[in-house]
């Protein structure tokens, strides 16, 4: 069984402990490294390399506004915010940003390994409370449309609509199929879709 290396920021040192107790009972999850701040879930990321790692929104530094360094830092870690924030635009704004996943605090301890398990196989995990909120948003027309997308975006969404798979639309933009697919990422969150299909329907509702 492979093992899944986890890191938990959290500078609540009762609840990081909880949590990382919690986790090292789990056989195939190890805990790399523990911190409470911004400065320390960087450090993490570049020293222990984690494939999951569990990060606060609210702590030193913001938790939101690490998510970027973390990614530039170890492309490959999967950020699953661990949060007693309900609110939906912190949500959109951390997945956004490329957070895989978010996850209230009230979660037990096999949510909170199935949820971790869901991110480190490349899926998104939005916990069910949230997810309702989320299609409430949806629906109510406040998620971003076309407007909100980059340049390159819009590019990558124009070539999807014509029905071109990552690969090809790598070959024709001159970029990794990897970077495509975060390019994609951040497009379904930005149409509040979640599939290609759907983004290729609301991009073209849009024109």
């Amino acid at each position: 069984m492979t093992s899944i290396k986890v890191g938990v920021v959290d500078d609540h040192p009762l609840f990081r402990e909880g949590v990382t107790r919690s986790l090292s009972e789990v056989s195939d999850f190890v805990v790399v490294g523990e911190g409470a701040s911004t400065s320390d879930a960087a450090m993490i990321a570049a020293d222990a390399r984690p494939d999951v790692l569990l990060l606060d929104v609210s702590m030193p530094g913001d938790g939101l506004s690490v998510i970027d360094e973390i990614l530039s830092i170890s492309p490959d870690t999967k950020i699953l915010m661990l949060t007693a924030s309900e609110e939906v635009d912190t949500l959109v704004e951390a997945l956004q940003r490329g957070a895989k996943g978010y996850i209230l605090k009230g979660v037990g301890s096999r949510g909170l390994a199935e949820a971790i398990r869901i991110v480190f196989k490349g899926s998104r995990y939005i916990s069910p409370a949230m997810s309702a909120k989320v299609m409430e948003y949806s629906l109510s027309g406040q998620t971003s449309d076309r407007d909100a997308l980059t340049p390159r975006e819009r590019e990558v969404m124009e070539l999807v609509a014509q029905g071109l798979s990552n690969k090809h639309i790598g070959l024709r933009l001159d970029l990794q199929e990897k970077t495509v697919k975060h390019h994609m990422t951040q497009i379904l969150t930005k149409l509040g879709v979640t599939n290609r299909t759907e983004a290729a329907l609301r991009w073209r509702e849009k024109r």
